[in-house]
């Protein structure tokens, strides 16, 4: 139905594109001649459009590790854009279940399962990340084995790799705790905190369901997460 709604909008603004193109060649046939067609006719938007999500868990944890300003930061698959700007002035080590071909200096790739990361050591990581990407593991979305346990299983990792001391920005999708398969999964704030209940919170943070107009909520009401169905919640852990 989406498509359909889409192709309409499409052939409306389609008559438009042409009267902006004969304005732009000012008539002219060989000017015309020149020009290739490409319409772009959803880009006149009155505001800039984002993923609220991934522009403001990013963002947050930017600022975060700021803060921290750790020698080495380790970060387990969250967004490139994220780890390619880090770089510029940390250095990023990133596991992932493969090696993307990205080349910056003071950016390094490794490969690893999440879900038993049997290539590194127990209590051996000071400062990483796992953002927007825990909620997916398991789901067999991104090439992963089918495991309905496999969102666990990735945090038991990342509490087994850090050691104590060590910072952890976590984000996931937070809400009414629901599964989507095979997309991902919602949880509640109580549900990471159990997972993480060896941890110190530090801060919790959180992108609510109209952040697209609002923003991001720094060390916000846990409560609010209820009155949530696909918020994202950006918790920066200290392990005990």
């Amino acid at each position: 139905m989406r498509e359909i709604l889409k192709a309409i909008y499409y052939i409306i603004k389609l008559p438009y594109f042409f009267f902006q193109l004969i304005i732009f060649s000012k008539f002219s046939i060989k000017k015309l001649m020149r020009i290739k067609i490409f319409p772009k006719l959803f880009d006149n938007k009155k505001k800039e459009p984002f993923d609220a999500h991934y522009l403001y868990h990013t963002s947050w944890a930017s600022r975060v590790l700021s803060k921290m300003n750790p020698k080495i930061h380790f970060d387990f698959a969250s967004d490139l854009r994220f780890v390619t700007m880090l770089s510029s002035h940390i250095k990023i080590v990133q596991y992932n279940l493969s090696i993307p071909t990205v080349k910056l200096d003071n950016l390094e790739f490794r490969t690893t399962n999440l879900t038993k990361m049997d290539n590194i050591k127990s209590n051996s990581l000071n400062s990483a990340s796992c953002m927007h990407v825990v909620e997916h593991v398991g789901l067999g979305r991104y090439g992963d084995d089918i495991n309905p346990e496999g969102d666990k299983d990735a945090i038991k990792e990342l509490i087994r790799i850090l050691a104590p001391g060590a910072n952890l920005l976590f984000v996931v999708p937070v809400g009414k705790p629901r599964i989507f398969f095979n997309a991902h999964r919602v949880y509640s704030y109580e549900e990471i905190l159990n997972y993480f209940v060896s941890f110190k919170l530090k801060e919790f943070s959180l992108i609510e369901d109209d952040s697209f107009e609002k923003g991001i909520i720094i060390n916000a009401d846990p409560n609010k997460v209820k009155n949530n169905k696909y918020a994202c919640g950006c918790f920066w852990f200290e392990k005990k």
